[in-house]
């Protein structure tokens, strides 16, 4: 710590008291069945004047946190509070940072405590009759969504090489918060294991590497709002951890259970468009052994490819070019069909606002189903050719075709 903690316990109070004397004048109305209030919660960790020097900073630590995390949060617990609270707290987490650089040493004291509040409200596995409403009723549910938002702010301020020291101490209550039954403190920590995935070296997850990736399988059924998330989280962590074995049985079960929810909820597009953004890291780190997924690959894209939305559209496009690239669709009946697809999306396009696009990632893919596949591609190329809406089209991989030859 750059200046003694004593200085800081004096400056603390100049630095949060206007925050809390704008949050006493801030209008809050607690959700009707609530039983704790919010707002009492972060005015208790903000009254830092007659608390115990050792608790000071954690207070503040917390409460900053959680008023900071309002900016982005969609919870009704974090909502009520205004921006300009918000971006203040900013400026003075900031400020004590920049001078004092200590809270990287608030850790240690900060992280046990919040995984044993977010526990508190968590589902006993080992009880069949604890459920939802009886976990709730032993603590407020809104307890752990705090907690989670506090721990995932705190620890996603730590960076490389920092993060890595911390691992043994961060991955158990990011653990916890993926057990427990609330989307909303899920969410928090798949960010956690996001930014671990991002910031440490693999080396350092690799104590907890298997439970980690059993996690994530567990979560893949998340409810659709955070399902971004645990695509994300699953697709950097298992390449990362799994990045020397591309036959590791843990890619084929991230593969499959993800494929067997957009197999359930082919339509659901909160689903598919995140798992069109994140997948390719995972794709890149199979390689061939995709050829053993097309047949439940390439039934999803060709629904897709004809989505009423442009981005879903390129996505899938550009997920295909990567599959092709991977594996030159050796061995495979769907060459015909993704002929077919393609030419029809070809015409599509033109009543589209992405239209150049698209065609170009269209004209590109054909030319490479045409280098890999040869005399199989010209088959299925020969239905179409002749077609004067695709005359472009034609002209573009004859003389593709012409330049190969001459080479």
């Amino acid at each position: 710590m750059s200046k003694s903690l004593s200085a800081l316990h004096d400056r603390l109070p100049r630095l949060t008291n206007p925050i809390l004397d704008s949050l006493k004048k801030t209008n809050y109305t607690p959700p009707q069945d609530a039983t704790v209030s919010v707002k009492s919660i972060l005015c208790t960790l903000l009254d830092i004047e007659t608390a115990p020097d050792e608790q000071k900073l954690k207070n503040v630590t917390l409460a900053l946190g959680l008023l900071i995390s309002s900016r982005t949060s969609t919870h009704e617990s974090l909502t009520w509070i205004p921006e300009h609270i918000s971006v203040t707290s900013e400026s003075v987490f900031h400020a004590i940072a920049n001078e004092y650089g200590c809270f990287v040493e608030l850790l240690p004291e900060v992280v046990p405590l919040l995984k044993e509040r977010i526990k508190e409200s968590s589902i006993d596995i080992d009880n069949e009759s604890d459920q939802v409403t009886a976990a709730s009723a032993r603590v407020p549910v809104v307890l752990a969504i705090l907690a989670a938002y506090q721990f995932r702010w705190l620890v996603t301020q730590v960076e490389h090489p920092d993060l890595g020291k911390f691992c043994n101490l961060v991955i158990p209550c990011a653990l916890t918060t993926l057990d427990h039954w609330s989307p909303e403190v899920k969410a928090q920590g798949m960010i956690v294991f996001i930014h671990l995935a991002k910031n440490v070296n693999v080396v350092d997850l690799s104590l907890y590497e298997d439970v980690i990736l059993d996690a994530c399988c567990q979560n893949i059924a998340s409810a659709d709002e955070i399902w971004h998330l645990v695509v994300e989280m699953s697709v950097l962590l298992v390449t990362s951890t799994q990045r020397s074995n591309c036959r590791s049985s843990w890619f084929e079960r991230i593969l499959n259970e993800m494929l067997s929810h957009l197999e359930r909820q082919p339509r659901n597009k909160d689903r598919y468009v995140a798992w069109l953004k994140y997948i390719e890291p995972l794709f890149s780190a199979l390689g061939l052994v995709l050829l053993a997924h097309f047949s439940r690959i390439f039934p999803l894209f060709f629904k897709w490819m004809h989505a009423d939305d442009d981005e879903t559209v390129s996505l899938v496009l550009k997920r295909l070019q990567t599959l092709i690239k991977l594996t030159w669709i050796r061995n495979t009946p769907y060459v015909d069909r993704l002929v077919d697809e393609l030419t029809k999306l070809y015409k599509e396009a033109a009543t589209r606002r992405a239209r150049e696009e698209i065609r170009t990632d269209i004209l590109q893919m054909l030319i490479l189903l045409q280098q890999c596949k040869g005399p199989q591609f010209q088959t299925a190329w020969n239905r179409y050719k002749d077609d004067p809406n695709l005359s472009t089209l034609g002209s573009s991989i004859s003389e593709n075709c012409l330049s190969v030859i001459k080479f």
